[in-house]
């Protein structure tokens, strides 16, 4: 295949998602061509390649997020002369996956399909009807899917594994920067710690009502040592007033959101730790997932704090890139930070221990993009 005419039909749930333009960009950074099949939330912005617009859909509309599948399928359908050009077919999220095996299966598409998996829906780990008809659909789904991409190995060893042992074959993509993106230079040294004080950011989905409570609490604890930083979207059905929630805390600021990967570098250089503990959807998907804010942090030398026993925590310890809590977190979380005021040398030692990390530690190469497409390609002819 000659990759630089190489198609991707991207089937993606929003074109404003921070990680569905991320996948993109790498596609595009590894040289195929990208037509995104793509609804949005909120007006479309601009994106970095071409798109046909599948319309508006919005977050937990459940019901009309089913009904835009077929929607998006017909309007899809209309495009069957590229879709035929192409050389694999992407879905992120499972509702694409099925708006994409509809469009396969009505079209006769040759592509492998690829069900790009960065969650676990709590519809499917909740249990009840909902989640024995969502995962008899996915099981259905992945019998017409050639390879299953993972962000993180916990999705494939604690769901996929135990629902639908030997029905998939998968590879793993994590939440990394993208090689060749504008987020600014790696530091070369340690960012001086100032004694006494730290600075604390929680940046990207601001959905963990749980998250929120702790760094308050940290907030009241050190009101004169510790400032909290947060930065990106916060869910409404969670959290439905943050400015009125940390009006108390006149050491807790939210700047709103940024745009990745240009901000990156300001923000990331800005703070001292990076909060990545999520209780969103306990017991399950917060458990399992590896955020993309251990990527960033790491990449800029910001080490990390997460509660232990969650995968976030396995993939700080095996780096030595971050500092994990202890049970009961609401109680150590105060410790913890009461010692870094007292002695940041903790916080100097991770971030010797980032420098030293290889950069595709945090930064993904093109060269994995054309690993998934072939292995795509193999696993539909085996």
């Amino acid at each position: 295949m000659n990759r630089a005419e190489g198609l991707v039909a991207y089937f993606g749930h929003n074109c404003n998602d921070a990680a569905v333009r991320r996948r993109a960009v790498a596609c595009r950074r590894a040289g195929f061509q990208v037509l995104g099949f793509m609804h949005h939330r909120g007006p479309p912005g601009d994106v970095p390649f071409e798109m046909v617009n599948l319309g508006e859909t919005a977050d937990n509309a459940y019901r009309k997020r089913v009904q835009a599948i077929f929607e998006g399928a017909r309007l899809a359908c209309d495009h069957a002369e590229a879709l035929h050009a192409a050389d694999v077919i992407l879905a992120r999220n499972l509702d694409m996956l099925a708006t994409a095996v509809r469009v396969k299966t009505q079209l006769g598409l040759s592509a492998p399909l690829v069900f790009e998996c960065l969650d676990i829906h709590k519809q499917l780990t909740g249990g009840g009807w909902k989640a024995v008809v969502l995962e008899a659909l996915e099981a259905r789904l992945l019998k017409k899917t050639a390879l299953v991409a993972v962000s993180s190995p916990r999705f494939e060893s604690e769901h996929f594994r135990q629902r639908h042992p030997g029905r998939y074959r998968h590879v793993l993509i994590e939440n990394r920067l993208i090689e060749g993106d504008a987020f600014g230079d790696r530091p070369t040294a340690p960012r001086p710690a100032v004694l006494g004080r730290l600075r604390i950011g929680w940046f990207g989905n601001l959905r963990c009502r749980r998250s929120l409570d702790l760094l308050k609490s940290v907030a009241t604890a050190y009101p004169d040592q510790v400032e909290i930083v947060l930065r990106g979207y916060p869910a409404l059905s969670e959290i439905p007033d943050l400015d009125g929630e940390i009006a108390p805390h006149p050491n807790i600021t939210y700047y709103g959101r940024y745009r990745a990967p240009d901000d990156l570098e300001s923000i990331y250089a800005g703070v001292d730790l990076i909060w990545a503990g999520d209780w969103y959807e306990t017991g399950a998907n917060s458990v399992w997932l590896l955020p993309n804010r251990i990527y960033e942090g790491g990449y800029f030398t910001t080490p990390a704090l997460a509660p232990a026993g969650t995968e976030t925590a396995n993939w700080l310890d095996r780096h030595g890139a971050g500092l994990i809590i202890p049970d009961p977190v609401a109680t150590e979380l105060p410790k913890v930070v009461g010692a870094l005021l007292e002695d940041p040398a903790p916080l100097l030692a991770c971030q010797e221990r980032l420098l030293a990390l290889p950069r595709d530690t945090f930064v993904e190469p093109p060269e994995l993009m054309h690993h998934v497409v072939d292995a795509a390609r193999a696993c539909q002819g085996s």
